[in-house]
């Protein structure tokens, strides 16, 4: 009766050995290729330390108004203009200033990489069913597997560093930049829609010029919820060498920090609120702007 107990499981031998050819198999893809893959990736290697230059190296009276001159294009709300600078200016009290901009350069450039590679990926998803088909249960995987399981690969292929910590984040965080491009585009009005081709636009100026417009508020809710993933992944993603405010924390779990540990836990909170409270805004005035222009 020990199969009512005992699961039936492939034999031990055979999985060992299984494992083993795939483990030997992924260890000579990168000896033949992490040379070529790591040169690949130099440009984005080359942007990260350039973002994280300015911001380090520039005056903190500047960032502090190009923070307020960003919530006010953002939001034009006064109060989202001073709760941002109030956080920047309790965080850089509390010494944590230097790594907070490290922080926010990496944040900056998971951002714009998950745009430029999301929204072409949920526009083809919205064309295609096919393909949004296809797309979906990769989606489901980047989203549901482990963010620890991220870092195995990439680290194998890339080693330490800023680059393989910035992989592993857009590959946490892309997801709802694609998903809700794809929903966004496909939740306009098909009326309109109809509405332009009587008007003879062709593909590309339906799509320019109807659906993403109609489109951005989703498309900024999207935005918004990779910010919000990417630092997330923060914490987790300083355990191969990204720098900022993961790093502190992952030092205070290690050697049981409190208050170092919840100083910074709070900073990365304030910068979520920041950004969550900017994007939000954002969207809303476009949604309030398209249903003046639509009526």
């Amino acid at each position: 009766m020990d199969w009512l107990t005992s699961f039936p499981h492939l034999n031990d031998d055979f999985l060992r050995a299984l494992k083993k050819a795939i483990d030997e198999g992924f260890r000579a893809f990168t000896r033949a290729y992490g040379d070529l893959i790591e040169a690949f990736f130099d440009p984005l290697q080359y942007f990260l330390i350039q973002s994280e230059r300015f911001m380090t190296n520039t005056p903190w009276p500047i960032i502090m108004l190009l923070v307020a001159a960003l919530a006010w294009f953002g939001s034009r709300s006064l109060k989202i203009v001073i709760g941002s600078l109030l956080t920047l200016f309790v965080i850089g009290l509390f010494d944590m200033w230097d790594d907070t901009m490290k922080t926010i350069s990496m944040i900056f450039v998971c951002t714009v990489l998950a745009i430029v590679l999301g929204i072409p990926i949920g526009i083809l998803m919205s064309r295609s069913d096919r393909f949004q088909n296809m797309i979906n249960p990769v989606l489901d995987v980047m989203q549901t597997m482990p963010s620890f399981v991220y870092l195995i690969p990439v680290v194998m292929l890339l080693g330490i560093g800023k680059v393989p910590g910035l992989i592993a984040v857009v590959i946490y965080a892309i997801p709802p930049m694609i998903r809700l491009t794809n929903l966004g585009i496909r939740l306009v009005d098909k009326d309109v829609l109809e509405a332009a081709d009587a008007f003879g636009s062709s593909s590309w100026q339906r799509l320019k010029n109807v659906q993403m417009p109609l489109a951005l508020p989703t498309i900024m809710a999207g935005i918004n919820q990779t910010i919000m993933m990417a630092l997330a992944m923060v914490v987790i993603a300083s355990m191969i060498g990204v720098q900022g405010l993961g790093q502190p924390v992952l030092k205070a779990i290690n050697n049981q920090y409190f208050t170092l540990g919840v100083f910074n836990g709070l900073a990365i909170v304030g910068i979520a609120i920041i950004f969550d409270r900017i994007s939000q805004a954002y969207g809303k005035r476009l949604q309030k702007h398209l249903e003046i222009v639509h009526g």
